[in-house]
């Protein structure tokens, strides 16, 4: 679950790198005269992106999330986003409420804004990515052979969609209730009332039912109609505006400020990219107001700051409704509004919301930079990353059709090890992040030698390789040498200078010792020597010595990077061999035989190169345990002949792709 979350946060960063161009655009437009035309055509532009930030979420995860980043998971994507934000507007004559013939006001404010409900964005991009990863490769009969494979995705992700649809018909429209009638309830508390609505304001954004939330305290929907009372001088001075004055300390200071902190923590070779980030972000939010750029480059990858936020944001609003200091926006917290709204005839001391912002910017600062340091909170420009000198000169020659981008990927390719030796590439905003079946047949000089900043060995099997902005173009070069399978010639070739040994060694404390194939969790929950096993085949070790897992979660992972080499009729087991040669038994269950494959849904295939922690199945506990099956998930190495030393931990609670052990 953690590398799933991990992964689910690189792929966002694509449609995040999109919010500071929209964000420039609006604060620039806003800068100009209203009345010019220029004006309106820079807001709008940039509006385009961000009331679209659901859909780009949309595409960048089912890109992202898929098993080759293909382009027919990006169409699925966007099948699955239009398919219930279409069928589920009140506005469109398609839609169900109009179908059904429902006239309900309810229905129609619940889905008002459901085009820009970023959770079903990041629903639909999930779920397409999912599809894809299970259909791409099925083949139909030949009358139907057309839509067999990739085309057959986007086909599926409609259908599904369709009953996400239903479900969110009936389900959204309680959700939505029951924010409003909170939010109603809280707006009856004063001072403490706004504290609470600044926090669950910034907490509801991925939701997208901040929308409820704001049209109670904004608008006519409980009487209250914060922001027309207050631009129509109908409220009290002092009281009107008191659910929007907060945001202009956090949005012009206190954001900025946690942005510098962000900045400040970067490692140095990444501190130019986060710096530009931050930059644009910081602009953004003080001038106009704009926040998702900053706020979605920490959301996901390091939430806990994101609750952090949400909280310094209750208690801006909360202290500025306190001391009674208003201001207004009409379209967000930042300078432009603070400006327009400062002479206002209900505005009441606005001046100290700037006295205020200071303080803010403060406690963003050091609260961030605490935070981001004693958790180890993977902001931007954060992940660890060692950095060593370039030595040496290439060693493969390249062709004179070559890019830069090829020759490079040419050299890491060669000092890697090569097609044999590479089970999965990726890459973040500045790094390639490789899964190798040995990191101790990775020539480091030859890999710094190919012009790279850095490179950091996390264990027998990961290695980053730091690239920088420009690594998207050496990653898809690596891709095309490693799906093409390209091999090495002599000089290309590359001689392990470190052993497996000296790179566990030197690797991350959960390696410990030297050792060549690491063992994973093939579950969240409670680890046991397989001794402990509830049959005896496995608990008298009769197939072979090893571990298991009793679940509390369905999804199943690799326990070793290798080859799917068997994978049982009734799906209740799967053969994996490592490069190691190391033959793997990973059974889901005792007895479940019996079930002839109905609890299990698998995601690979016979044949398969997957890396530890690759997810492998899904498995329905609660149908194992109601056919009164145990649920044990068991992990046995049947060639133990092979084996010199096998090191386990003892019983503890493990997450899914937790390292607990490694034989040599």
């Amino acid at each position: 679950m953690k590398t799933y979350f991990q992964r689910m946060g690189q792929s966002l960063m694509l449609p995040i790198a999109t919010l500071p161009a929209a964000a420039i655009l609006v604060g620039l437009g806003n800068y100009l005269p209203k009345a010019w035309i220029l004006s309106r055509f820079m807001i709008n532009g940039g509006d385009v992106v961000l009331n679209n930030l659901a859909l780009l979420f949309a595409v960048g995860l089912a890109i992202g999330m898929s098993a080759n980043k293909d382009g027919a998971a990006a169409i699925a994507g966007v099948v699955a986003y239009l398919v219930p934000t279409t069928m589920l507007s009140p506005t469109n004559p398609i839609g169900l409420t109009n179908l059904l013939n429902v006239k309900a006001s309810s229905l129609n404010d619940a889905f008002k804004y459901v085009d820009q409900n970023v959770l079903v964005g990041i629903c639909a991009g999930l779920i397409a990515a999912a599809l894809y990863n299970r259909f791409h490769e099925v083949k139909l009969p030949m009358a139907l052979s057309f839509f067999s494979g990739k085309r057959l995705v986007p086909i599926i992700a409609a259908f599904v969609m369709l009953f996400f649809t239903a479900a969110m018909y009936f389900v959204w429209p309680l959700v939505y209730g029951a924010m409003v009638a909170f939010a109603t309830s809280i707006s009856k508390l004063g001072f403490v009332g706004a504290a609470l609505y600044g926090f669950f304001n910034r907490l509801l954004i991925p939701t997208g039912l901040h929308h409820a939330l704001n049209s109670v305290f904004w608008f006519n929907v409980a009487g209250i109609n914060d922001i027309g009372n207050f631009w129509a001088s109908k409220g009290v001075k002092g009281v009107t505006g008191m659910y929007e004055a907060g945001f202009f300390p956090i949005m012009m200071f206190g954001l900025p400020a946690g942005a510098y902190a962000i900045y400040r923590n970067a490692l140095p070779e990444n501190k130019k990219e986060t710096g530009s980030l931050m930059l644009a972000g910081a602009f953004a939010s003080f001038f106009t107001g704009v926040t998702e750029p900053l706020e979605f480059s920490f959301m996901f990858v390091a939430w806990p700051l994101y609750v952090l936020h949400a909280i310094f944001m209750g208690l801006s609003l909360g202290f500025a409704a306190l001391m009674h200091w208003t201001a207004s926006f009409s379209f967000s917290g930042g300078l432009v509004d603070y400006l327009l709204s400062f002479r206002m005839p209900l505005a009441n001391k606005p001046y100290m919301l700037l006295v205020q912002g200071l303080v803010m910017a403060a406690i963003y600062y050091f609260g961030f930079d605490f935070a981001i340091k004693k958790f180890d909170l993977k902001t931007p420009g954060r992940e660890k990353v060692a950095v060593a000198e370039t030595a040496g000169t290439a060693m493969v020659a390249a062709d004179a059709t070559d890019d830069k981008f090829m020759r490079q990927a040419k050299q890491i390719y060669a000092a890697i090890g090569g097609h044999d030796n590479i089970s999965v590439i990726s890459n973040c905003t500045t790094r390639l992040r490789l899964q190798l079946k040995d990191t101790g047949k990775v020539d480091q000089p030859a890999v710094k030698a190919a012009g790279v900043p850095g490179l950091n060995i996390l264990d027998v099997h990961n290695i980053h390789i730091v690239i920088g902005t420009e690594v998207q173009f050496v990653a898809e070069a690596l891709q095309s040498l490693f799906a093409g399978k390209v091999a090495m010639t002599a000089s290309d070739a590359v001689e392990p200078t470190t052993s497996t040994a000296e790179v566990a060694d030197s690797a991350s404390e959960t390696s410990q010792v030297p050792l060549t194939t690491v063992f994973e969790a093939p579950a969240t929950g409670r680890l046991m020597p397989i001794s402990d096993v509830a049959d005896e085949t496995f608990s008298q070790k009769l197939l072979g010595d090893g571990y298991a897992v009793e679940p509390t979660t369905p999804e199943i992972v690799a326990p070793v990077s290798g080859e799917v080499t068997s994978i049982f009729p009734t799906k209740h087991a799967l053969g994996l061999k490592t490069a190691s040669g190391l033959e793997i038994l990973l059974h889901m269950g005792i007895n479940t035989v019996e079930m002839n494959g109905t609890p299990f849904t698998l995601h690979v295939a016979k044949g398969d190169q997957i890396a530890a922690g690759t997810a492998v199945a899904t498995v329905d506990l609660d149908a194992i345990r109601a056919a009164g099956k145990a649920t044990t998930m068991m992990v046995v190495i049947t060639n133990m002949a092979q084996v010199h030393n096998l090191t386990l931990n003892t019983s503890q609670t493990v997450t899914a792709g937790e390292i607990i052990g490694a034989a040599e």
